[in-house]
Order: C-alpha cells, then sequence, then structure tokens
C-alpha cells in the first residue's frame, strides 16, 4: 500500500491570489469594509473584471491586523457537489483554526442528504461558538455553486450563526439565499457594482499610476469608456503600453462580452504565436505550473524556458495571476474573463485536438498523484476508462483512510457507464451508502454485486460478504451477522487490508452479542495484526475495548477507550470518527465509574454527527448515556429528550432492540416519577416488541430487557413472588453467566425481591454476589441502577454488619457515591420551578414564535425550509431551556418573558 499522504484540496484555492500589483487605494471603500467586520454576511456582487476579488484581498489584510481569524476558499468548477465543498470549506478553516475543522469534520459520505448535512452544519457552528475570536468566512466565486444542497447548507450556516462568525459571499450573479430578515436586522452589508467601480478620481489616480502621465481629458474619457470597469481599465492600459502611447480605440468596455471582443482583436492578436499557443493550452486547467504548461505545450523538457515565459508574461500582464502554494511549485492562474475569452478558442478546435490536450493535462497530474485533476481531464479526454482505472486504483486507500468523501466526488466524475460495468467501483458505492446511512440503495448495490460476485472470482463474493456484514451492524441484525459467520471465516488468499479490517469488525461485533468476549477480542486482535486499515484498526481497538466493558471489566476498558480517542484526535482529519466512537464507549465507562460531569462533556458536541453517521449500537450508547448522565444530575427534561431522541431513532431506523432498551429506561422513571399506567403501558409495549423478535432473530439483550422491565414493575408494586418468577430464569440462563454488568443488575434485583418476600438470608446471598460482581470489575452506577430500593436495601445491610470487611468496604463507596448526586435528583415539579430562564438561540425563539402563532410542526418547517425532525428538537431545546414540558406552558412562558423583558429570550 502506497504511504503517499494525498492532497485533496489544492493548496491555492486556500489563500487569496496575489496581485501583480500594489492595489489602488481607496480609502471610501477600505472604510466602509471596515464598518462592515460585525455583520453575519458581506456580499460581494458584480460582474467578472469589476474588482470583487481584490477587493476582499486587500481587506483580508485589514481584518487580520485588527486580530480577526480570516479563512479564505476560491470555490471552481469542480466544487459543486457537497461533499467536496464541505472539504474544502474545512481544509479552508484549518489554516486559521485545526481545532474547529476537527471537531466539525465530515463523517457523511457525500451529504447527499439533507439531514445530515445540515447536522454537519450545526456540528460546524458548534465548533467556531466554542472558540472566542471572530472568524470570518471569505467564499471566493461562489458562482461556480449550482447545486441547491450546497446553497441550503450555506443558508443554514447563516441561519445558525453566533455572533463572531461572519460570512463573505463574492460572486457574479445573485445568491439564492433568503436574506430579508438579516438586512432588517442590520446583520447584511452588500456591496455591488456601484460601489465596486471606480469614481473618476480614482480611475485617473490608476491610470497615472500604470501609464506615469495622462491628460485629464483622456482619464475622463476612458473612465466614461469604462464607467469605472476595473478590467476595462485594466484593458486600455496594456493596450495603451502595447502601443507606446499611440492612442486607444474608442469602444465601451462595461461588460464582459465587448471585453471579450476587444481582448481577442487588440490583445491576444498582438502576442506572438508561441504565447498565444500557450495561454490556449493552460486555459483547460484550473491552475498551471511551469512544467504543467511545458507539457501541455508539446515541450516538456523546456522548463527552465517556461518559467522565464510565465514570468515575463507576469510582470507584464494584470491577467496573468500568480498565486502562493503549499508546494514547491510556482502557480498561476488565468484572469476568468480571460480564461473564458481562451476556453472559447479551445472550444473552436477539432475534438481530436482538446482531447489530447485534456490527455496531456491528465496524464501530468496523474504522475503527481493529483488524482482530482487527473480524473477529470481523463474523462474530457474521452479516455473514460483510464479514468475508471485511476478511481479504482486510489479507492481501497482512500476508504481505508476514511476518505469517503473524497471518494464520492471522485465516482461521480465518472459516467456511470464505466461505475456499473466495474465490480470494484459498484462495490466502492455500496459501502459509501452504507456508511452514510443510505440503507435502501446499499441493499440494492447488494444484490446486484451478489449476482455478479456468483460468477467472479473468491475474492469477490467474500467482498460481497464483508458488505452483507457490515448491513447487519448498520441494521442492528445480529441474527443475518450470525448466518454469515461460516462465510465470512474462509478468507481469501488476496484479500486485502480493508477486508480484513472490516471482516474482524463484523465478527468480533458478533462475538461480543453472543457473550464470546475473549474470541472476540482474539479476532479484532488477528486483524490488527494483519495490517489491517487504520481507521478501521482503531475502530477494532475500540470494539476490543467494548468487549471488555460488555464482559463487565470497567477498568480494563477505560484506558483503551482513552488511548483510541487520544490517538485519533492527534492524527485529526478522517479518524475524528474512530475518535467519535471511542469517546462515546469512554462515556459509557465514565458513567458506570458516576463521573457524571466528564460524560456530558464528552457527548453534547458529538451527538449531533454520531447519530448521522454510527453504526446503531453507537447510538444506542451515547444518547442512552447522555440521558441516564443527565437523570442522575437531576436535569430530567434534558435526561427525557435524550431518551426521546434514541426512541424516535430506532422507531424511524425499525431497530427493535434499541427500541426495547429505551422503553425499559422510560418505565423504570415512570415508576419513580408514580406514573404508573404509564409504566403499564411502556412495559406492554417492550413485551410485545419482544415477544415479536423471538419469532425473527432473537436476541438475549432484547429478552432480558424486557424481562428487567417487568420486574421492576413487580418489585415497584410489592409483587415480589411475581418479580422472582422473571427473575429466575435469567438468573439459571447460560447467557446470562458471561456478562457481567447483567448478572449484578439481575442479582441486585433478586435481592430487593427476596427481601420483600421475607428471605432475608436469600436477600443478603444475592446482595452479596451482585457486591462481588461489582467489587471485581469495579462497577458502580449498574449497582445503584439496578432496583428502585436497593441502595436502601445495601444500606440496611450495612448497618446490620452483613458484609464481610471488603464488601463492606465496597458497599460504603457505593453509598457515597449514591449520595453524590443524590440532592440533585429532586421531584419533578421542583426541578420545573427552579429552572432557570436561560437564553434562546435566534433559531429557537423563531420556532417558538411560530408557535405561539398556532401553527403545527410541518407548518413551522415549511416556513424556516427545515425538516420537522430539526423543528421537533428545537422544540425540546426549548422546552429544556424554559423548564416547561409542552407548548402551552412554553408559549405563555414566552408572553410572559417578552412582556416582562423584550430582549431577553433574543439570542442575539
Amino acid at each position: 500500500m502506497s504511504s503517499h499522504s494525498f492532497e485533496p484540496i489544492a493548496g491555492t484555492k486556500l489563500v487569496p491570489p496575489r496581485p501583480a500589483r500594489r492595489p489602488l487605494a481607496r480609502d471610501a471603500l477600505a472604510e466602509r469594509l471596515l464598518e462592515a467586520r460585525h455583520r453575519r454576511c458581506v456580499v460581494v456582487q458584480g460582474p467578472a473584471g469589476c474588482g470583487k476579488t481584490s477587493m476582499l484581498v486587500t481587506w483580508r489584510k485589514a481584518l487580520v491586523s485588527v486580530g480577526f481569524e480570516v479563512a479564505w476558499l476560491s470555490v471552481a468548477e469542480e466544487d459543486n457537489e457537497p461533499a467536496r465543498f464541505v472539504d474544502c470549506l474545512l481544509a479552508s478553516i484549518a489554516l486559521v483554526d485545526a481545532e474547529i475543522a476537527r471537531k466539525a469534520a465530515d463523517l457523511s459520505g457525500d451529504g447527499s442528504d439533507a439531514s445530515r448535512l445540515e447536522q454537519w452544519v450545526v456540528t460546524l457552528i458548534e465548533a467556531i461558538a466554542g472558540q472566542p475570536r471572530d472568524l470570518v468566512l471569505i467564499l471566493d466565486d461562489v458562482h461556480h455553486i449550482e447545486d441547491a444542497r450546497i446553497w441550503q447548507a450555506l443558508q443554514w450556516l447563516l441561519d445558525y450563526a453566533p455572533p463572531h462568525l461572519h460570512l463573505v459571499l463574492c460572486s457574479r450573479s445573485q445568491l439564492p439565499l433568503s436574506l430579508g430578515r438579516m438586512q432588517s436586522q442590520g446583520l447584511l452589508t452588500v456591496f455591488d457594482l456601484r460601489d465596486l467601480r471606480f469614481s473618476l478620481e480614482e480611475s485617473e489616480a490608476y491610470l497615472r499610476e500604470q501609464l506615469g502621465e495622462i491628460s485629464a481629458r483622456d482619464a475622463r474619457r476612458l473612465h466614461e469608456l469604462t464607467d469605472g470597469w476595473v478590467a476595462g481599465l485594466q484593458l486600455f492600459t496594456l493596450d495603451f503600453k502595447a502601443k507606446h502611447g499611440a492612442g486607444f480605440s474608442p469602444i465601451a468596455l462595461r461588460d464582459a462580452s465587448a471585453f471579450a471582443e476587444y481582448f481577442e482583436r487588440e490583445v491576444l492578436c498582438q502576442l506572438d504565436a508561441d504565447d498565444q499557443k500557450l495561454l490556449t493550452c493552460v486555459a483547460i486547467c484550473s491552475r498551471f505550473c511551469a512544467h504543467l504548461c511545458a507539457t501541455l505545450v508539446g515541450e516538456p523538457r523546456a522548463v527552465a524556458r517556461m518559467i522565464t515565459r510565465l514570468v515575463r508574461l507576469d510582470s507584464s500582464n494584470f491577467f496573468l495571476i500568480h498565486e502562493s502554494g503549499h508546494d514547491h511549485e510556482s502557480w498561476y492562474r488565468l484572469h476568468p474573463l480571460l480564461r473564458e475569452v481562451l476556453l472559447a478558442r479551445v472550444a473552436a478546435m477539432p475534438i481530436a485536438q482538446q482531447r489530447a490536450l485534456h490527455a496531456a493535462a491528465w496524464r501530468w497530474f496523474a504522475q503527481r498523484e493529483y488524482v482530482d485533476e487527473a480524473v477529470r481531464h481523463a474523462v474530457l479526454a474521452g479516455e473514460d476508462d483510464a479514468a475508471a482505472q485511476a478511481v479504482e486504483a486510489r479507492a481501497s486507500e482512500l476508504l481505508e483512510r476514511g476518505g469517503l468523501g473524497r471518494l464520492t466526488s471522485l465516482l461521480r466524475l465518472l459516467p456511470a457507464s464505466q461505475v456499473q460495468s466495474r465490480f470494484a467501483l459498484q462495490w466502492m458505492q455500496a459501502h459509501i451508502d452504507l456508511r452514510s446511512c443510505r440503507l435502501d440503495a446499499a441493499a440494492e448495490a447488494i444484490g446486484r454485486l451478489g449476482q455478479q460476485a456468483a460468477i467472479l472470482g473468491e475474492r469477490e463474493r467474500y467482498a460481497v460478504t464483508v458488505l452483507r456484514g457490515g448491513m447487519a451492524l448498520m441494521q442492528d441484525d445480529i441474527g443475518a451477522a450470525v448466518a454469515l459467520l461460516p462465510e465470512l471465516e474462509r478468507v481469501p488468499a488476496d484479500a486485502d487490508d480493508f477486508l480484513l479490517t472490516g471482516r474482524g469488525n463484523v465478527l468480533g461485533w458478533v462475538h461480543m452479542h453472543r457473550g464470546e468476549y475473549e474470541r472476540a477480542r482474539a479476532v479484532l486482535a488477528d486483524s490488527t495484526l494483519q495490517g489491517g486499515a487504520m481507521v478501521s484498526g482503531l475502530i477494532g481497538r475500540c470494539l476490543s475495548g467494548l468487549s471488555l466493558s460488555m464482559e463487565g471489566k470497567i477498568l480494563q476498558a477505560e484506558p483503551v477507550f482513552r488511548q483510541v480517542l487520544s490517538e485519533a484526535e492527534q492524527l485529526g482529519g478522517v479518524y475524528v470518527g474512530a475518535g467519535h466512537m471511542a469517546a462515546v464507549l469512554l462515556s459509557e465507562t465514565l458513567y458506570e465509574l458516576n463521573e457524571i460531569d466528564a460524560v456530558c462533556e464528552l457527548l453534547e458536541q458529538r451527538i449531533e454527527q454520531l447519530e448521522a453517521v454510527s453504526i446503531p449500537d453507537a447510538v444506542l450508547r451515547a444518547l442512552l448515556t447522555l440521558a441516564l448522565a443527565h437523570r442522575v444530575a437531576g436535569r430530567r427534561l434534558e435526561a427525557a429528550a435524550h431518551l426521546d431522541r434514541l426512541e424516535d431513532y430506532a422507531v424511524l431506523h425499525r431497530l427493535d432492540r434499541l427500541l426495547v432498551i429505551a422503553l425499559a429506561i422510560r418505565s423504570r422513571w415512570q415508576l419513580q416519577e408514580g406514573e404508573i399506567d404509564l409504566a403499564e403501558a411502556t412495559i406492554a409495549r417492550a413485551r410485545k416488541l419482544s415477544l415479536d423478535s423471538a419469532d425473527r432473530t432473537a436476541t438475549w439483550e432484547i429478552q432480558v430487557a424486557a424481562t428487567l422491565a417487568c420486574s421492576g414493575l413487580c418489585l415497584h408494586r410489592h409483587d415480589y413472588d411475581g418479580a422472582m418468577v422473571r427473575l429466575k430464569p435469567l438468573l439459571d440462563s447460560v447467557q446470562l453467566a458471561s456478562r457481567g454488568r447483567h448478572v449484578a443488575i439481575v442479582l441486585m434485583q433478586c435481592a430487593v425481591a427476596e427481601q420483600g418476600r421475607g428471605n432475608a438470608r436469600a436477600a443478603q446471598h444475592h446482595l452479596c454476589e451482585a457486591l462481588r460482581y461489582g467489587q471485581r470489575f469495579g462497577m458502580v452506577r449498574s449497582l445503584l441502577d439496578a432496583a428502585n430500593g436497593g441502595v436502601q436495601l445495601m444500606g440496611e445491610f450495612l448497618l446490620a454488619q452483613a458484609f464481610d470487611p471488603v464488601l463492606a468496604f465496597y458497599a460504603r463507596r457505593l453509598m457515597e457515591a449514591s449520595g453524590r448526586w443524590r440532592a440533585h435528583a429532586m421531584p419533578v415539579a421542583a426541578t420545573r420551578r427552579s429552572a432557570p430562564i436561560r437564553t434562546l438561540s435566534e433559531r429557537e425563539t423563531e420556532v417558538l414564535t411560530l408557535i405561539s402563532q398556532a401553527m403545527s410542526n410541518k407548518m413551522v418547517a415549511r416556513t424556516l425550509s427545515v425538516s420537522p425532525e430539526t423543528v421537533k428538537w428545537h422544540l425540546k431545546n426549548v422546552y429544556i431551556k424554559l423548564g416547561v414540558t409542552g407548548r402551552d406552558e412554553a408559549v405563555a412562558l414566552l408572553r410572559d418573558l417578552q412582556a416582562d423583558s423584550p430582549g431577553r429570550t433574543s439570542g442575539h
């Protein structure tokens, strides 16, 4: 495997172009720009050549000088795709704040799903909000963006922006954004051609700077011919110099079409044939260097001479722009207007000649492993097969490194026929669909690939098997994964790293859920030793730690998760997914150890991306742990919101295991709050799902969750015999013996039930056994949460001195841990009364205001151009912040607040 580190985003896109000459000082415009620095959005709009980019380059320097962080992105045609655009935007931000880019690294595949793209925007916003300095994102040439999904992402970015984020959009055309509300709130500044064009005084100053002496009459005439249009003035000065002051053609140059006509007649025709050929050839590339130019003109050895020519053209022509890069080459680009003129010349060439140019470009870029540009030129050269081969050659490495977004962009460059005719590319696309949670598309692709693999080789058939295993993980279908075990064990000799780690992760997951922890760890370790892919290798180590946690070995699992999290954060970029998984599992461990605040700090900022792209098992653990942690800390509304979210996720994706576990926790809370009828209904629902799952692919975890919920209801009703009837089969089951955490929970419930039955000796026996399990493995919360009345029973036996010294010491530690958070567990009514009125965000205020107008969630969603799920999530946050339980209370409180202090609920 190559160790080459790809640079998917050209460095020249991430830094502003270097002006060929010192820009003219424009004090009035500079002052207006400086005044606009605190606006949320600045739009710079005007035709090509009107000085937009030059103005932004100058403004950027001024912003940096006053302490602003400024990220720059020059958007190009190839960036008109969500995943590619996200990659470019993160790369630009990384140059000024790598931590923001790391936190917001996109894990959503190609970003085609609107809700997933919105979740990415929210993650980026939260990362930006977490740092104190003003950040300006300058996006130049956004007229290249046509994809509605990107514009929607930019709209969300503006809607959700914190006060210290400022978005600058530079375009030739109108922006398809809703900016009216921002304009009315004073958050928007627009600069158009009226602001950008030179005044008569500025035109005269510019002409004198370029030409030395020029009469006031000629300066006025040129100003009138160009109407202060910068590109027109540039062209006239160039023409005037070429003719040694012999005059100029009296043609009005106020737009791009007139520019093109004039440029052809007055400038290009004046160049020698070699320079015309050079400029025409390089026009097919968005950037070029001397070596590439020499290749395109058919003189690959004349690099030194080409450097001299480019320097000469750069020094005498404002329309050739030198750019700074992050490599050792000197890169250039053509002025957009000049490039359009030259591309028209290219289009007039014979097709064979055009393709030959693109073929030379693609081979040059391919040799230097600029894969994106190589593939684009290969397709334009008509060499579709070569383009597909280039993608195929890099695809496995990109997958191993986690570069799903980039691989998706490369696949989209290829003709559909090329992807459909190649098994490997179809397999890659199916894997992308799977990782991006597009399960229907992945299932359809797996069916097609299965038919093809039947007549292909052993490796292809095995690749489909691994893909099916991945589908089982994403569907949380343990039965389907178990059925694949015989096939997964038959590893072909030519299996690559990606297949090996994929296989290992599926097998490890299956063995864990069957209680075969040692076997799971052996499989995962073997995959790593065989040189597995690094990203998947980190995930495999997470799964190995999870096997320890599920077995009950909490203290052994914790350092595994910490180490993976540390490595993933140091590596950054595509490894952030493995870091999120490690954070989830570490937080689950921290919850078990009663470190409640650490749990919330670790998970709150990650939950959006986790829910969007992680396997269901990770989503379950993240949302459940957050819900439990908030509950222990006394934040009942927050706890309920996360449990609701887990239930919604399980219902949406038809995941019975997750739903039953969520219902079991909900029933326990309902019993604690005395809501017996609700608890009975919740448990009945869990039992039905448990029975239904037994008819299909029975999983032990579903059965035990439903059973523990039923026994919990029996204990609450003091039906201790009924509780033992349900608990005894669990206690005697073979599966329970290998699951330390579940053993302790069942034993605690048995202890409470036997005490209620009057069997003090049996109660003491079960409680001591539960404590031994807990003391052996380092458990805390599993024992404290196991049964209502469990902590009280423990205290009674402590007073009775019923434990040996070791268990007594451990029991006292558990009692102290319980007391640490007991004060936070206030009754619900008290929680609502004392909840502080927190500041709502602007979007939350908008949602609540629309709700107060008797709009439904769907109507609010249509009004704000977001999904109903997003409205629902905002409402949950509103309820939490206001300490209310429903719409009516929230609306009433909003009206009270507005009456008392109208500005108090505004986030800005």
